[in-house]
């Protein structure tokens, strides 16, 4: 099964957690166990499982990033000002594979599944969510 999962975003730069739009889409599916591959769609868009308890994680991520690769400075620049963008995607990695045990996401308690938005805000995000269920063994 695959479900897409539509996101508004709202700023140039934020996690935003999809957790319960894959956990609804667990649902509508059936599966009971099995493998949830999820694909972020867009050169500037990424995928990471991370902390869910503190939203001040969500903010280092960003801050991190935003010092690791600063904006204004790559040759991309010159095409359409979002260089620093897709070199931070391109570093987080546009997808994420998770168990699926018993109709559960197999994230531990202080896990939850965040798009990374790199050069928002943009009216729609895209985020594939492919539920692969385990063959019977019988």
């Amino acid at each position: 099964m695959q479900a897409r999962i539509q996101v508004a975003t709202r700023a140039r730069e934020e996690l935003i957690d999809i957790t319960a739009e894959v956990r609804a889409a667990v649902a509508r599916s059936g599966v009971r166990d099995g493998l949830v591959a999820l694909y972020a769609q867009g050169a500037t868009a990424a995928l990471m499982i991370q902390e869910n308890w503190d939203a001040s994680v969500r903010s280092d991520i960003v801050e991190l990033l935003r010092r690791l690769i600063p904006r204004g400075i790559w040759r991309h620049d010159a095409e359409d000002g979002n260089g620093d963008a897709h070199l931070k995607a391109g570093l987080v990695g546009p997808s994420e594979t998770i168990p699926l045990s018993d109709g559960q996401l197999g994230l531990s308690t202080w896990q939850n599944i965040f798009l990374c938005e790199f050069d928002g805000p943009r009216r729609e995000r895209t985020v594939l969510c492919t539920i692969l269920a385990d063959p019977d063994p019988r």
